[in-house]
């Protein structure tokens, strides 16, 4: 990459179910394949990034929670995995985050700060954000020079897009006046059907932000990587869903220069 700083992007949706997570372990494990140094940040209390690259989240020594609290160094807890990429896990204990930073002044900065000395350690850093626009996909916005957003391709999964753009320009007015919304990453795709395509459509249209394609396929195989510790990319390597999230990181990389 041209820059020789990392490049730091959120992966956000306030909506569940939608593949973010997925999307942060694909798109990882692609840069990663293409040979960047990465590093994924697990901000979702529940683990499930954690989880799915073969890490215990009840095992782990220290987690994101005690550096956004700023008990240990982001550094002091990055963990690698079998996927080729870098780790700061989460644990259960981030879901009181939430409460604990609204104490904090100037809590919106904490995981800028935290990754600033990784910076010149990664080529991509990708923040997994909760499903929620909270605190900790507030912290990830600002520390973020873009956001990434994975859209089911189904009719009321596009409803909440309105809400989170209205999020982030808030975040840029306020905290992070460089965020940049990348685009849509439609996920869950079901080419059989027009619904997805007429959806795809509107968003674009609606909204005024880069649809990036290929569509990232429905498939089983990607609910059988987590289970493997895994992602799709190593689990199912020749499958559509792992060759489309390898073309899409390429085409970001190539709009990124």
């Amino acid at each position: 990459m041209s820059t020789h700083k990392a490049w730091v992007v959120a992966v956000a949706n306030q909506k569940g179910g939608v593949a973010k997570t997925t999307t942060v372990g694909s798109l990882g494990s692609a840069f990663a394949e293409q040979g960047l140094s990465v590093l994924l940040v697990d901000l979702d209390p529940q683990a499930c990034l954690t989880f799915s690259l073969g890490i215990d989240p009840e095992s782990v020594e220290g987690s994101v929670h005690q550096v956004l609290l700023g008990e240990v160094k982001a550094a002091d807890v990055v963990v690698p995995t079998e996927d080729g990429v870098d780790l700061l896990p989460a644990t259960i204990e981030l879901a009181t985050a939430e409460q604990l930073l609204l104490m904090r002044t100037g809590r919106e900065q904490l995981l800028k700060t935290a990754l600033a000395p990784l910076l010149k350690r990664y080529d991509v850093i990708m923040l997994d954000c909760p499903p929620s626009l909270g605190v900790l996909t507030t912290v990830a916005l600002t520390a973020a020079h873009g956001v990434l957003i994975p859209l089911q391709c189904e009719t009321l999964s596009h409803r909440g897009v309105g809400q989170l753009l209205d999020t982030i320009h808030d975040v840029k007015r306020m905290t992070n006046r460089r965020l940049k919304v990348i685009g849509v990453l439609p996920t869950l795709f079901d080419g059989r059907t027009s619904h997805g395509r007429l959806v795809l459509e509107r968003i674009g249209e609606d909204y005024g932000v880069t649809v990036w394609e290929p569509a990232i396929p429905k498939s089983v195989r990607f609910a059988e990587a987590p289970a493997a510790g895994r992602s799709i990319l190593a689990t199912a390597r020749s499958s559509k869903g792992a060759d489309a999230y390898r073309e899409v990181a390429g085409s970001l990389l190539s709009a990124r220069g």
